[in-house]
């Protein structure tokens, strides 16, 4: 149902005539479906970092062509039983903020802008009309909620607490303190409030310390203004700029909504016009605006084009590309310190409880290559290479992106500790020795991960 829906959408494209309410019909029933298709699809093959795969996947399910907007989907694996003898207590977390609605206005008033001008000349086709009032709504619905959480996100954030409780009940027995931080950003706040009160239901004696100050901030959301500074240097500019050639230009869109093509000539971005309403259309779901109608005009090929250059952005960027030096993870340095020393000295606690910290995307994403969490410190300097070997920005930092430290011992004079790392609420790996995968050795994570801090800081 949901791809004979989409492509139904699609064909919406070709035959205008035919009544505009069959697009809200078709993207209403391909939301239900899509999420549970994702949920299947994402795990089997996902892993296995194949372009052919990318495709397909992003050709069944285009939210996830979003990146870092896409929606948080649900875990769906089981959890390996802990070694014998071995309780979980403790539990160390980095989330994102959940769902929210754009930044600001410039993204929705490009292409706003282009089809308002084309439609007071009489320059649009009876689609362009269409969209153009779709647009409309969109900036109708967002004004005044520019970059806040939305509903979705308060509700992403309560679920995900539920499950923590839930899979891990023995940390969160009697009043045990539920220490928790935020960035200064609203929305991050929210989903701070959002996990909080959850918890706060389903054990009114937890002792809830809530903080989101200045003072956190230099881990929270470090800004390293020497690695910011080298992020698209004159070569990783180059190498993008040559990536993205093939979309630089997409007549194809533009006119299926002008009438005119000397008009778009002279008139219209036949790059920025199609990347912004891919864009706008794409992020919808995270907020009550329905977005199908806007990605229906794109085909298979164009979405998934698009993933794939917002994902080689997000690489250089963000990730572990030679291209800038390969010390980006580098900037999230102070938060695995502070992740590192909160544990150590919770761990001599016999009822530590939780440290919880809500931030961003653009945090998450190099905490987990400089962890190498599931492979992601894959450095190279050829483009093409990034979504072949499995570097998917999309699989890290979705709305609601969380990384959960969860430790385990016997007792308080238990010293073996073992921990596993949950990113999404899904076990992954480390590049470290263990003969009870995916558990660690506490003490092993801690040798390894400070000298590479160190190693780097010699080399500041």
């Amino acid at each position: 149902m949901t791809l004979f829906s989409f492509q139904a959408a699609k064909l919406r494209i070709f035959f205008v005539s035919l009544h505009s309410e069959f697009y809200y019909f078709s993207n209403m029933v391909k939301r239900i479906s899509k999420r549970l298709l994702f949920i299947t699809i994402l795990l089997g093959i996902l892993t296995t970092g194949d372009a052919q795969q990318a495709y397909q996947i992003i050709k069944d399910n285009p939210d996830i062509a979003a990146s870092n907007y896409y929606a948080y989907p649900m875990p769906t694996k089981k959890l390996t039983p802990a070694p014998a003898g071995k309780r979980p207590f403790y539990i160390s977390h980095y989330g994102r903020h959940g769902s929210r609605y754009l930044d600001n206005r410039k993204g929705y008033d490009i292409p706003y802008g282009y089809l308002h001008k084309g439609d007071s000349l009489g320059k649009l086709t009876p689609l362009g009309k269409e969209m153009l009032q779709r647009m409309a709504d969109i900036i109708e619905d967002a004004e005044g909620y520019w970059g806040t959480l939305s509903l979705l996100g308060q509700i992403q954030h309560r679920d995900i607490a539920r499950r923590m409780v839930e899979r891990f009940p023995e940390v969160f027995e009697g009043n045990v303190v539920m220490d928790a931080h935020s960035t200064i950003v609203n929305r991050c706040i929210m989903s701070m409030a959002a996990a909080l009160t959850q918890l706060a239901a389903m054990n009114p004696q937890l002792e809830i310390r809530m903080d989101a100050s200045q003072h956190d901030m230099y881990y929270m959301n470090h800004q390293d203004k020497q690695l910011r500074d080298s992020m698209m240097t004159k070569r990783a500019k180059a190498a993008y700029e040559a990536f993205i050639k093939n979309i630089k230009h997409n007549p194809r869109v533009t006119n299926l909504l002008f009438n005119d093509t000397a008009y778009i000539r002279e008139n219209v971005s036949d790059y920025w016009l199609p990347y912004y309403l891919l864009k706008t259309g794409l992020m919808q779901q995270n907020t009550k605006q329905q977005g199908g109608p806007l990605v229906a005009m794109f085909t298979n090929k164009e979405i998934h084009q698009f993933w794939q250059n917002e994902n080689a952005w997000w690489y250089i960027m963000y990730g572990p590309s030679l291209l800038n030096g390969g010390c980006q993870p580098y900037t999230q340095r102070y938060l695995l310190r502070r992740i590192i020393a909160d544990a150590d000295s919770c761990l001599k606690l016999e009822h530590p409880g939780a440290t919880l910290r809500y931030g961003h995307e653009t945090v998450l994403l190099p905490l987990v290559c400089l962890l190498d969490l599931n492979g992601y410190a894959f450095q190279t300097m050829n483009l093409n290479e990034v979504e072949p070997n499995g570097w998917w920005a999309c699989r890290v930092f979705p709305m609601g992106a969380n990384l959960q430290f969860i430790f385990y011992r016997k007792n308080l004079k238990d010293k073996d500790i073992l921990f596993k790392v949950l990113l999404n609420e899904e076990e992954a790996t480390l590049p470290l020795p263990t003969t009870t995968p995916p558990y660690y050795r506490w003490q092993d994570f801690r040798e390894f991960y400070l000298k590479k801090l160190d190693a780097y800081g010699r080399m500041e």
